[in-house]
């Protein structure tokens, strides 16, 4: 179920001004700059409510993350959720213009979560492992940067293989069951639901061609 738009939102969104960053395109090129670091840079597209990338910011000091996530809404209720972290920063923005917001080789690995599947043939073009964006993840992933895949979408996971292939990106893992595969994983909002629900979680690590 979506999250209804927050009455107000955008004068209660500016409270996270700093972690939230609004200026974002103007940060193009300059992230270490704006983490005061030269640490690697994790980007999450479409970080909804932000449970997984607050705990990964939480576990790992050493790694910089930033959350990207179209719904104010929801970045709204993502920031409220952190505290103290000087290692991530969220941006509001579509992931159609990240070639605005980084610039190449700037981003170390990008995790797609439990991305919107758009199962209709004629919307194929808005999945976020389609041929156009995965055009953006080239330009903006470093030479051997990562995308990490989760989903619970068969479908889904399988036109991702079929695209990821396409574009000559090399595996590195697939799982058909995750959960059954690995301990110690950091779920989303949406994975808990599932897991608790007894749905299989579809699972794949790719790396940018050289």
């Amino acid at each position: 179920m979506r999250l209804r738009r927050i009455k107000n939102i955008d004068e209660k969104i500016k409270k996270y001004e700093g972690l939230i960053v609004f200026d974002f395109k103007d940060k193009k090129g300059k992230w270490h700059e704006e983490f005061k670091n030269n640490h690697p840079i994790y980007l999450e597209i479409g970080m909804g409510k932000g449970n997984f990338i607050i705990a990964n910011a939480i576990k790992n000091p050493n790694i910089n993350y930033i959350g990207c996530e179209l719904s104010d809404s929801v970045i709204y209720k993502a920031a409220s959720k952190v505290d103290n972290l000087d290692n991530l920063l969220m941006i509001n923005c579509d992931a159609l213009v990240l070639e605005e917001v980084f610039s190449q080789k700037e981003i170390d690995k990008i995790f797609l979560n439990f991305s919107d599947p758009w199962p209709k043939t004629r919307h194929a073009k808005r999945r976020l492992t389609s041929e156009n964006f995965l055009k953006i993840y080239e330009n903006i992933l470093r030479d051997d940067g990562v995308i990490e895949m989760k989903t619970d979408n068969r479908h889904l996971f399988e036109y991702s293989i079929m695209k990821f292939n396409e574009a000559k990106w090399q595996f590195e893992e697939i799982s058909l069951d995750l959960h059954s595969d690995k301990d110690d994983i950091i779920m989303t909002e949406y994975e808990e639901k599932f897991v608790k629900q007894g749905q299989i979680i579809y699972y794949m690590k790719v790396r940018k061609k050289g």
